[in-house]
């Protein structure tokens, strides 16, 4: 409802950012008591020894081969509780897509129809201005030496192809339909001539195939680039003029790492402009949500902030005491990703405190990570999100694995996507993780560029099954996983997953709605469990170097405050 009258009240606080971080104050004149305090307390320690890195390869190991002696034992168990559960199975079970992007949600035939719909339905629109003179969808098309009848999948040429591998700049080019830009920004782009018309219905179709569907959801992403302090009303108003609401969509918010790219045309003077931009209008609709009326209901639907960019860009710079504030960051080098991912933790940590003061939702972090460049992404990961895209580098860090598994991080993977751009299929190990009891879930990033069929999700579903001959229970619990991971209401997880879903072990699951045998759920715990008590064990007893000679510990707590 837009009307002023049935909005929340406004608080009558004042917000203001020091040094990077938002502050709020009870009131505006910014001379009274601050109300939230804006410092971020992480407190972590690590008891690891000389050797920890063999000894977490060893636990491991030993998880691997726990969970292969559990599928010899049980498989058949695990698969007779399935076949004794009515109704349900793989395809009607609840899923949730919890790595997808907006602008590339539709497959690529989808698009085309679409496209020469649009030619057909819309020739007159004016859908871009060169040199100062609007030009028709009809003459853009004219200007190309192109009809609806020429058009075809491959004259679209936006899947990923071999080309791609290792080269995200090429992949970011396949975003231009035909190679061209400005039919990017026509139909796939919020911000245009056409206020975002076009994309708002081949957002609301994907919708409605999902609604057929019933049983798949996604977690769609579009961005913010904080060059200016309007972008959240103008998406905002997008998302409400066209109506882009289902319940089987939520939004996250995803903001590209190109400070250094806007700084360089002089669109921003410095880092902490860029963050204000994204921040204070957040704020400002918490604080009274008749200043952002569209912001304010589009924020109900939005679970969460995502960072993007290619993960394997050089750094020049390692965040850390000497790094200067964001307010003197006016360098041409980009921020570190640590940089980018701790100032968006401590402003949201901010803001979460004062939403759920209000009663409104929170926003959970939730970035890309771990998909190529440094290991050390992995860590800032660890210690400020819920749960992060890809983790391909995990593989290669026994320790930092280890920790994701103890923390119970989810890592929504996208074997599909990764095979095109950094890692071949064969070699992901999705599947390693998952027997180790690690959180994954399957992802499709963007079917527009990796996939063929009307449901992606199925097909990635479908892809994985066949390749890494994952049982149904298998799948079961990868879709139980994205659920877990996904930032739907509490409502809707006790609806699919069971009444009692957030409580531990083989209490939390409802085989009637997961189709996951308890067998499965109370391994799960039981093994994590164990786990958590030798290393508890290890430091209450301050017995670290006896235990690890025993092959039985190198690692100790991980506590972190927020």
């Amino acid at each position: 409802n837009m009307n002023p009258a049935s909005m929340p009240p406004d608080l009558g606080y004042g917000c203001k950012m020091v040094n990077g971080v938002m502050h709020v104050y009870t009131k505006r004149n910014f001379m009274e008591k601050k109300l939230l305090k804006a410092e971020v307390l992480v407190c972590f320690f690590f008891w690891f020894l000389s050797n920890r890195k063999s000894f977490c390869y060893r636990r491991l190991q030993y998880l691997s081969s726990k969970f292969q002696m559990h599928i010899l034992l049980n498989e058949m168990k695990e698969l007779a509780a399935q076949k004794k559960v009515p109704h349900r199975d793989f395809y009607n079970i609840r899923k949730v897509d919890t790595h997808i992007h907006a602008s590339s949600c539709m497959n690529q035939k989808h698009l085309l129809r679409f496209i020469k719909r649009a030619m057909k339905k819309y020739p007159k629109d004016i859908v871009h201005m060169e040199k100062g003179k609007g030009q028709t969808l009809m003459e853009v098309f004219e200007s190309m030496n192109l009809t609806a009848f020429d058009l075809s999948v491959d004259t679209l040429d936006m899947h990923a192809d071999r080309n791609t591998f290792h080269r995200f700049d090429k992949f970011n080019s396949k975003y231009n339909p035909i190679g061209e830009s400005i039919l990017r920004e026509i139909f796939i782009k919020t911000d245009n001539c056409i206020e975002g018309k076009y994309f708002g219905h081949i957002v609301k179709e994907v919708m409605a195939d999902l609604e057929e569907s019933k049983y798949q959801n996604v977690e769609l992403r579009l961005s913010i680039y904080g060059r200016s302090g309007d972008e959240w009303d103008k998406l905002a108003k997008w998302a409400v003029k066209h109506g882009v609401y289902s319940d089987n969509v939520r939004w996250l918010v995803q903001v590209p790492r190109l400070f250094d790219v806007y700084h360089t045309k002089k669109q921003l003077s410095n880092f902490q402009e860029m963050l204000e931009n994204i921040f204070k209008p957040l704020f400002e609709v918490t604080v009274n949500p008749s200043s952002h009326p569209e912001l304010h209901l589009f924020l109900q639907h939005v679970v969460g902030l995502d960072s993007v960019d290619d993960e394997s860009k050089p750094e020049q710079h390692i965040f850390n005491l000497d790094s200067p504030l964001p307010a003197n960051w006016t360098e041409e080098d980009n921020p570190p990703y640590s940089y980018y991912l701790y100032y968006m933790y401590a402003n949201m940590t901010v803001l979460n405190h004062l939403r759920r003061q209000r009663g409104f939702p929170t926003l959970a972090l939730r970035p890309h990570c771990g998909e190529a460049g440094p290991i050390h992404h992995l860590v800032s990961g660890f210690m400020l999100s819920e749960n992060i895209s890809h983790g391909l580098l995990l593989r290669k860090a026994p320790v930092l694995q280890y920790l994701y598994y103890l923390a119970q991080i989810g890592i929504a993977m996208s074997p599909l996507s990764n095979n095109s751009l950094f890692l071949s299929y064969h070699r992901n190990p999705l599947p390693e993780y998952l027997s180790r009891g690690l959180i994954v879930s399957l992802s499709t990033d963007d079917p527009l560029q990796f996939h063929f069929t009307k449901e992606p999700l199925m097909e990635e579903y479908s892809i994985a099954a066949q390749v890494w001959k994952l049982s149904s229970c298998d799948m079961c619990e990868l879709a139980r996983n994205s659920v877990l991971m996904s930032g739907f209401s509490h409502k809707a997880k006790s609806y699919w997953l069971g009444p009692n879903y957030f409580k531990e072990g083989q209490e939390s699951n409802d085989i009637r709605r997961t189709n996951v045998p308890d067998i499965r759920v109370a391994y799960r715990y039981e093994t994590l469990c164990e786990e958590l008590n030798l290393i508890t064990q290890a430091i209450r007893t301050d017995e670290l170097e006896t235990i690890e000679e025993e092959g039985t510990l190198c690692m100790g707590a991980v506590h972190a405050e927020k």
